[in-house]
């Protein structure tokens, strides 16, 4: 993840630079982003897992972004609609809802210093994606209700 802080402190070299000592550039490119330059354009030379990090972040950014809004929506009393990738949050009351709320702001916080801080959102969302699930559920929520088998006295 140290990408996202050294994105915009690379080093220029030229493309004659490049072609004279690859090994020496793509030496540098290992510790840090590289632009080449040819002409009047610019091009970054960096490791493929950095750039695959990179794209995670953006992507999961989003991700992060949308449900966070409709979680917010959802306490401002806008109704969301089942067609939406995330209308399963409007099973949660207004406390679970800002449960959730501050559980992902604080994964999303770990994301410039953790390596794994995008999985442990992605279990985030997966989890209380699950527990939708379960709250809207008719038959769960007969089960989890259900005096004898909550107190252990029924025959199973």
């Amino acid at each position: 993840m140290a990408i996202f802080g050294n994105a915009y402190s690379d080093e220029l070299v030229t493309a004659t630079e490049l072609n004279r000592q690859p090994g020496r550039i793509l030496d540098k490119a290992y510790e840090r982003p590289i632009t080449i330059t040819r002409n009047d354009q610019s091009f970054a030379l960096l490791r493929r897992a950095d750039v695959a990090c990179l794209v995670k972040g953006v992507t999961q950014s989003k991700v992060v972004f949308e449900v966070l809004s409709v979680a917010f929506r959802l306490l401002l009393g806008q109704k969301i609609g089942d067609e939406h990738p995330y209308g399963w949050l409007r099973v949660f009351d207004a406390d679970e809802l800002q449960d959730f709320i501050q559980e992902m702001s604080e994964a999303f916080r770990l994301t410039d210093v953790s390596d794994h801080a995008w999985d442990v959102i992605d279990a985030i969302i997966y989890e209380w994606r699950e527990s939708a699930i379960a709250i809207a559920s008719p038959d769960l929520a007969a089960a989890f209700n259900d005096r004898t088998y909550a107190t252990g006295t029924g025959d199973r």
